[in-house]
């Protein structure tokens, strides 16, 4: 028990630090390549942290095989945009508080209002269309669906790259280009890219195996302490997999770099509403009811309420981000009734 805990708190800093590593090695990377911040959030550091739950559902589909492999599988697809539209933004909110009750900042979420509302405005209508083929029979539908999202992405892509965005007004020194220029190995007055890559992939790759270590050792202090293995799975197993952006989104909004820390959740979920429910689409029957369905909608109900926000205000409220949590907690007491 004693090392699993150990363990437990071991893989949590390794997330921490890691997400500090990437945070920092992306927002020189943009600066390098002089790219705005809704590119930097919401494209860059979205996909990046996005792939590593991205395979858990393809491990599950294509290797494993079998019927409860395939509901695994979807269920892991619908579970991202369900933790980043509930819990993330929760998180966010947590930080604003807290930071705010440090003097570090006012209660106030600076976004670029529109950047938000382009990933929302797709996120939308395309996870819309995803549940909404679990409702239509054929083969055919689900491969025009799957066009639709695919080609959705790639144009959402387009527009984020296109769009108006402020550029990176500041990015600390990118810590691995200092630590060589202590040692003397480095004499350049920027980082070059190939160090910058190295530091971004190194970070990603600790925070992945932070992840797994924090998952398979909360599972079996859970199991330790006598809870419920289902429990365990449909509710704190899918909190750990999303670590990375809820931890990268945590560090750049306490940074007060807020557009970069939205831009990394909602570019996340359009992301996880195109390419991976793609699969699920092609390769798994793609019927969505009761609890499944359940957390589709909850996801939608949350991008609806900040999107209303951002429209009517155009601005984000903390107490917004904050409401995640309150739809996560509604999930969770649904899952414990049913259990």
């Amino acid at each position: 028990m004693l090392s699993e805990i150990v363990l437990l708190l071991i893989g949590l800093t390794m997330i921490l630090a890691a997400a500090e590593g990437f945070t920092n090695g992306i927002e020189n990377l943009g600066r390098r390549f002089s790219l705005s911040q809704a590119v930097v959030g919401s494209i860059l550091a979205a996909v990046g942290t996005a792939l590593p739950e991205t395979i858990l559902p393809l491990v599950a589909i294509f290797l494993y095989g079998g019927e409860s492999a395939k509901e695994i599988g979807v269920g892991a697809i619908l579970g991202a945009p369900f933790m980043l539209s509930t819990l993330a933004f929760f998180l966010v909110g947590i930080t604003v508080v807290v930071s705010t009750f440090r003097k570090r900042r006012d209660f106030h979420v600076n976004v670029e209002a529109h950047s938000t509302q382009r990933d929302l405005l797709f996120f939308l209508p395309m996870y819309a269309l995803a549940v909404l083929a679990s409702f239509l029979s054929g083969k055919r539908f689900s491969v025009f669906i799957v066009m639709i999202l695919i080609a959705g992405y790639f144009y959402y892509a387009y527009r984020t790259f296109r769009g108006e965005s402020a550029d990176i007004e500041h990015a600390e020194g990118m810590y691995l280009w200092r630590f060589c220029r202590r040692l003397g190995l480095s004499k350049s007055p920027s980082p070059h890219i190939a160090l910058i890559l190295v530091q971004v992939i190194c970070s990603l790759v600790i925070m992945v195996e932070g992840a797994q270590t924090f998952v398979a050792s909360l599972g079996h202090v859970s199991v330790s302490l006598g809870m419920d293995p289902l429990l365990f799975a449909l509710i704190l197993a899918p909190v750990a997999t999303e670590l990375p952006e809820k931890f990268n989104s945590v560090t750049w909004t306490w940074k007060g770099r807020d557009t970069l820390a939205i831009g990394n959740i909602t570019g996340a979920m359009v992301f996880q509403a195109t390419f991976p429910v793609s699969v699920g689409l092609l390769f798994t029957d793609w019927r969505l009811t009761g609890l499944a369905l359940f957390s589709a909608v909850i996801a939608m109900a949350s991008g609806l309420i900040m999107l209303a926000q951002l429209t009517f205000r155009k601005s984000l409220s903390p107490v917004t981000l904050l409401f995640g949590g309150a739809l996560y907690l509604a999930y969770v007491a649904a899952l414990i009734i049913k259990a």
